[in-house]
């Protein structure tokens, strides 16, 4: 078995299975949400398959290579693309909001508090132990003046959106979370230019949001995000017309279209090593043709052969955003704190990803209690508070 074979990926995904199928049986299945269920399911497995992409950078970073993507098509794709995947599902369930606005109106206070609420809290939970681990690994002692800490500190706390530097003079901190909040302002980026597709469907709104809007679009002029990344927003704003239509949404959600999206997401996997710096001025639109297809169907209700339906697929959703936030972090204490970086090094894969698979069940566990105890309070005190209100 070498480090890049698909077999360590496929245990792993079944034992984080086994413990979000505990999980149900202790505490229950999260109910089926909305029109939307099967994104709810997929998004369990996109952060689960971030995780297995950062595991096996570990692997050629901790045997000398630099932090770097892997020498393989399948664990690149489990962490780009599913990042896309991701950004396609944010467009899709916001650009649908606006579309059921145009009759209705967009709660635009309520839209933009939800979006503080559902990030803000477990952002900050885990900044702030990456705060206490930067100053462990630097002795509780300023390592540089203090006074210039602040800008540092100031785009971390804003989500990342002026970069991931340095901690107190700590260096390649970002890799302490994998870098995985890199993904973070391209989010924040999309929500604060609703206003202007707002405006485009002739919806009303405050004049503070306008400002949002003007704000977002100087703050593209001076940030100049990754063009392919913005690009992948498309494929959920395609979707959110699809499913609109009914006769589509009933084919996309039979066997065909099963095995449509499957031989989409193959495809892709297959004959793509990545999503970025691929060869020739159209060929990186392919992948984006692909992913963009696959997440269609899944939009309008295909569930993979009833897999994203399922209660297990739905629990990993739930703990989605713990996943993707947490399990860097875990990683490092793993193989840094925990695991002499020599000992490591010396390790064959068979080795490696065994002990990965031993923190399956323990990353689980922690981003359920997470989400529970970090997550789920705010989103609750925010919908009670908007009933009391109508």
């Amino acid at each position: 078995m070498t480090a890049v074979s698909f077999i360590p990926a496929l245990v792993a995904l079944v034992l984080a299975l086994a413990s979000a199928r505990l999980l149900v049986w202790r505490v229950g299945a999260p109910p089926l949400q909305g029109r939307f269920a099967s994104i709810d399911g997929l998004r369990g497995y996109l952060a689960f398959f971030v995780f297995l992409h950062h595991a096996c950078v570990w692997y050629f970073f901790s045997h000398g290579e630099p932090w770097q993507a892997a020498p393989s098509h399948l664990y690149n794709h489990f962490g780009q693309s599913a990042v896309a995947l991701f950004f396609m599902i944010t467009a899709f369930l916001f650009w649908s909001k606006l579309l059921d606005g145009k009759q209705r109106g967009v709660d635009w206070a309520y839209l933009y508090q939800s979006r503080l609420v559902r990030l803000l809290p477990l952002y900050w939970t885990v900044l702030l132990a990456l705060l206490l681990l930067v100053a462990w690994r630097t002795g509780f002692s300023w390592q540089q003046p203090w006074q210039s800490q602040w800008p540092a500190l100031l785009s971390w706390l804003a989500f990342t959106a002026a970069g991931m530097p340095d901690l107190n003079g700590l260096p390649n901190t970002s890799q302490m979370l994998a870098g995985v909040t890199w993904s973070l302002p391209y989010e924040w980026l999309f929500y604060l230019l609703l206003p202007l597709a707002g405006w485009c469907m002739r919806i009303a709104m405050p004049r503070w949001v306008w400002l949002l809007g003007l704000a977002a679009v100087a703050w593209w002029v001076i940030w100049r995000p990754d063009r392919l990344s913005m690009l992948f927003f498309l494929g959920g704003i395609a979707a959110a017309y699809a499913v609109r239509r009914p006769a589509f949404c009933q084919w996309a959600q039979g066997a065909r279209a099963s095995w449509l999206v499957l031989a989409l997401l193959g495809f892709t996997v297959w004959l793509f090593p990545g999503l970025h710096d691929l060869p020739g001025k159209w060929l990186k639109y392919v992948p984006l043709l692909c992913l963009s297809g696959a997440f269609v169907l899944i939009a309008a209700g295909n569930s993979l052969f009833g897999l994203l339906h399922w209660p297990v697929s739905r629990m990993l959703g739930e703990i989605s955003y713990s996943i993707y936030l947490w399990h860097g972090l875990l990683l490092y204490l793993l193989f840094r704190q925990v695991l002499p970086a020599g000992q490591v090094a010396g390790w064959s894969p068979q080795q490696f990803w065994s002990v990965v698979m031993l923190l399956v069940p323990l990353l689980i566990g922690w981003c359920y209690l997470s989400f529970r105890l970090v997550e789920s309070p705010p989103m609750n005190w925010l919908k009670r508070r908007r009933a009391r209100r109508q």
